[in-house]
């Protein structure tokens, strides 16, 4: 129970006369002078004048105003003492600390003569959200921070450049598509960093499910509550492990919008706080050269971000986020085909939370050598476009070939090796230690009557146990199906239901695409799956999608989705499911196999879901936001999920003026 405080008085919150008496009504303004010219006098936009007349009122002084202009834009939440205590708690800890970032950073462009400006635009939590209708916001959250990042820079209009800093699952990718939509400047990103595991502790993705393992009778009262207390061990950063937070990070170091082994640096220690330095005089270094973030972020750029996605094993999110970045960009953004095409050429070489075999903490995946470590595998692999430019101002072969021997990889590997007795090599694999340790390719994108426009599954995160020795995952089960994830938790929890879901069972999760509670994830029910012993052994289908630490025979972003007619949305409890997951070939199938328990042929089927209606308790949840319908109907006219989720403003015109169009002829 949470505690009910007592009211202050009214005269407390009234005030007093004392705060008035004594109050000024003028005062000197800053001396000295701004250094004019007849030309600019003559020529300069008034807002250019006024803001220099702003600087020096903010105290910055007036014979410092003629350097080069930059923006710092950040997702830093919260508010520290200088001590580092909490004033006012953030949302996560992935945005608590980056603020030492944003200030080293402006620090570093000062001291060089430059003219730093902070803006901030903060991020949610989607750990914090789970399970509640804090999750319609998270998606849309993404496309909307995109937006006011972009107004924030271009609302700057003398700015030489831009520095990103974020991390966490929707603020990073919100600060890549407004960097990229801002392809004209130099930019650089700093990824914010991850959280320290805690010794003797859970980590933050398997404390998600003590809830359910409580229901269940695996863990103790006290157990949960000491574990739910110990699972950080730092106090900033994303989550220990290599969901979409992390994820995010090594995307936005191989886009080279990051400089080399800055993903997943573990915040606060010295190799993160140093980050904040380099990067900016990178951003000076990108402005002295010339080059901009159109010279960075292209087609070949994109492509190496997929491979290294792939070869980490990340999260399903991505698929999601790199469209959007690609199409803020203006390049092309990735097929399903293309997915397919990247996830053959390489297995995943990455053992990391939450994938396995051993499941390594992403700073460990650091100190192994993190991106550019995994991008030598890639090299050697001859799949690497090497010839392109990076946040340093140099090619990305030239970066590698610095990394292959530098003293930072030798001191990072060693480190790894000494104080956590463990083996880069163990972490980080080249692709026959990964073939012989079955790490499989990433992602699979299934098909079936169930899901005709596609779906998809991170096959590595399949349980070895499941799959047979053909890497082939087979699974036939009863449907159990649920409108409200809500109703889903509580029968995987086994708590206030006659019917708790058990090992065989498909869970079927509808109206959890973007039409129906703003495309939110189901971590709660997966990371539950994962940590009940017989988990493994129950599949889980939606329209909606899933957190970057989930695990098992999960099968998101189910196409269409069942709220626009798709047929996921006419399966009924009992309904026999088939889900087929070669992990090999890269392919999958998802079907309705039968109903009410007996098998049926597949033109039955097809007939069956033909002739239902749509489940009858299937609809947008009550409480979904306006805001968040808008975005559900501005993305789906701009190619839905499968596009990215992106507003794509020439797609809207079109559609409201054709609409606007009937509108007349109908009148």
């Amino acid at each position: 129970m949470r505690t009910k405080l007592d009211p202050p008085s009214l005269d407390a919150v009234l005030g007093s006369a004392s705060a008035i008496a004594k109050g000024r009504l003028a005062g000197e303004g800053p001396a000295g002078k701004l250094p004019l010219t007849p030309d600019m006098l003559r020529e300069e936009p008034s807002g250019n004048l006024f803001g220099l007349t702003q600087n020096v009122g903010m105290g910055w002084s007036p014979a410092a105003l003629e350097g080069p202009q930059y923006v710092i834009v950040s997702t830093h939440g919260g508010l520290r003492s200088e001590d580092g205590s909490p004033v006012a708690l953030g949302y996560h800890t992935g945005h608590w600390e980056i603020g030492l970032l944003v200030r080293a950073a402006a620090e570093t462009l000062r001291a060089a003569g430059a003219i730093p400006f902070a803006a901030y635009c903060s991020d949610p939590c989607d750990g914090r959200t789970q399970g509640t209708t804090g999750m319609f916001d998270s998606l849309p959250y993404r496309n909307d921070a995109a937006v006011v990042m972009r107004r924030l820079i271009r609302s700057l209009p003398t700015a030489s450049g831009v520095l990103g800093v974020a991390t966490c699952d929707k603020g990073l990718p919100a600060t890549m598509l407004a960097l990229a939509g801002c392809r004209d400047l130099p930019g650089v990103i700093v990824p914010g960093g991850v959280t320290l595991p805690a010794v003797g502790g859970e980590d933050a993705g398997q404390v998600q499910s003590l809830g359910a393992r409580f229901a269940r009778d695996l863990v103790s009262l006290d157990y949960a509550a000491t574990m739910g207390c110990r699972a950080c061990g730092s106090s900033g950063g994303g989550c220990q492990f290599l969901g979409t937070a992390a994820t995010s990070q090594v995307v936005a170091e191989a886009l080279g919008l990051a400089l080399p082994h800055s993903a997943l640096a573990p915040s606060g220690e010295p190799v993160w706080l140093e980050l904040g330095r380099r990067s900016a005089l990178a951003l000076l270094r990108l402005d002295a050269l010339g080059l901009t973030i159109k010279g960075i972020l292209t087609q070949r750029a994109l492509e190496n971000a997929m491979l290294v996605h792939a070869a980490f094993g990340g999260s399903t999110n991505l698929l999601l986020h790199i469209p959007a970045i690609a199409h803020a960009a203006g390049l092309r953004p990735p097929t399903v085909q293309d997915w397919i095409r990247v996830n053959r050429a390489t297995p995943r070489l990455v053992d990391a939370l939450p994938n396995g075999p051993r499941g390594h903490p992403t700073v460990q995946v650091f100190m192994a050598g993190g991106v550019p470590e995994v991008m030598l595998h890639l090299r050697r692999m001859g799949l690497l476009h090497g010839d392109v430019l990076t946040a340093t101002g140099d090619t990305l072969d030239a970066t590698l070939d610095w990394w292959a021997t530098s003293g930072r990889r030798q001191a990072a590997r060693a480190r790894l090796a000494a104080a956590a007795s463990v083996s880069p090599d163990d972490v980080i694999m080249g692709p026959d230690a990964a073939r012989r340790a079955v790490l499989t390719s990433t992602v699979v994108f299934p098909v079936g009557n169930l899901a005709p426009e596609g779906a998809v599954i991170k096959a590595t995160a399949l349980d070895p146990a499941v799959v047979g020795d053909d890497q082939v995952y087979r699974h036939r089960g009863p449907a159990r199906v649920f409108v409200d994830e809500r109703d889903a938790i509580r029968a995987v929890k086994g708590v206030g239901t006659d019917r708790p879901i058990r090992a065989g069972d498909v869970i079927v999760l509808i109206g959890n695409g973007p039409s129906g509670t703003g495309m939110q994830e189901t971590a709660q029910v997966t990371t539950a799956l994962r940590y009940l012993p017989w988990g493994k052994h129950v599949a889980l289908l939606t329209d909606g999608r899933f957190s970057g630490f989930s695990s098992g025979a999960c099968v998101g972003h189910i196409g269409p989705e069942s709220l626009h007619g798709g047929p996921i949305g006419r399966v009924r409890d009992d309904d026999l499911i088939e889900i087929v997951i070669d992990r090999g070939a890269l392919t999958g199938s998802v079907d309705l196999v039968g109903a009410a328990g007996q098998a049926l042929d597949a033109d039955a089927c097809a007939a069956l879901l033909q002739s239902r209606g749509p489940h009858p308790g299937l609809a947008p949840h009550a409480a979904l936001p306006a805001d968040t319908r808008l975005w559900a109907a501005l993305q789906r006219a701009s190619g839905g999920t499968w596009a990215g989720c992106v507003y794509d403003v020439d797609r809207i015109v079109a559609t409201l003026e054709a609409g606007l169009r009937l509108t007349k002829e109908v009148k």
